[in-house]
C-alpha cells in the first residue's frame, strides 16, 4: 500500500486486511521499484521508521500500556469518541466536548463502525462494553 498517512494505525489496518506492505509517497521512485519487488517476492515491505514507531506500539500493546479500544484498532481520538458514546452523549456532545466538528465525529464514527464490526451506535455501545472497553 503506497499511503500519505505516516500513522501506525494505519499500517495496522493495512496489514490485518492483507496488504503485503506499507509505503509513503515521499518514497523515492528507484526505491518505490525495489520495495515492490522485494513484495512482489514475498516480503513484507514497510517504510523503515514507521516500522520502528510500530514495534514500540506493538510492545507497548502486548504489556497494555495504551489506551482503551487499540487492541480493537481503534485510535487514541476513536477510543476517546467511543468513551463519549458510552456515556450517551450525542455526536453534537461529543464534538462540544473534544471541540471538533460534526462532520468530524461522524467520519471517526464511521471508522468505529467498521472497526468494531457494527452497524450504529447502539453496536458500538454494546460492543464496548461486552469486550471490556469501557465499563
Amino acid at each position: 500500500m503506497l499511503s500519505v498517512y505516516d500513522d501506525e494505525q494505519y499500517l495496522f489496518e493495512a496489514l490485518r486486511v492483507g496488504a503485503s506492505g506499507y509505503l509513503l509517497k515521499s518514497i523515492s521512485s528507484d526505491d518505490l521499484v525495489h520495495q515492490i519487488e522485494l513484495a512482489h517476492r514475498g516480503e513484507t515491505v514497510i517504510d523503515p521508521a514507521l516500522a520502528a514507531r510500530a514495534a514500540g506500539t506493538a510492545a507497548r500493546l502486548q504489556r497494555d500500556e495504551f489506551w482503551p479500544g487499540a487492541r480493537q484498532g481503534l485510535t487514541q481520538r476513536e477510543s476517546e469518541i467511543l468513551a463519549c458514546m458510552v456515556s450517551g452523549l450525542s455526536n453534537r456532545g461529543i464534538a462540544t466536548k473534544l471541540v471538533i466538528g460534526d462532520e468530524t465525529v461522524k467520519s471517526h464514527l464511521r471508522s468505529i463502525y467498521r472497526k468494531l464490526g457494527v452497524s450504529d451506535r447502539t453496536g458500538a455501545v454494546a460492543t464496548a462494553l461486552r469486550e471490556g472497553i469501557y465499563r
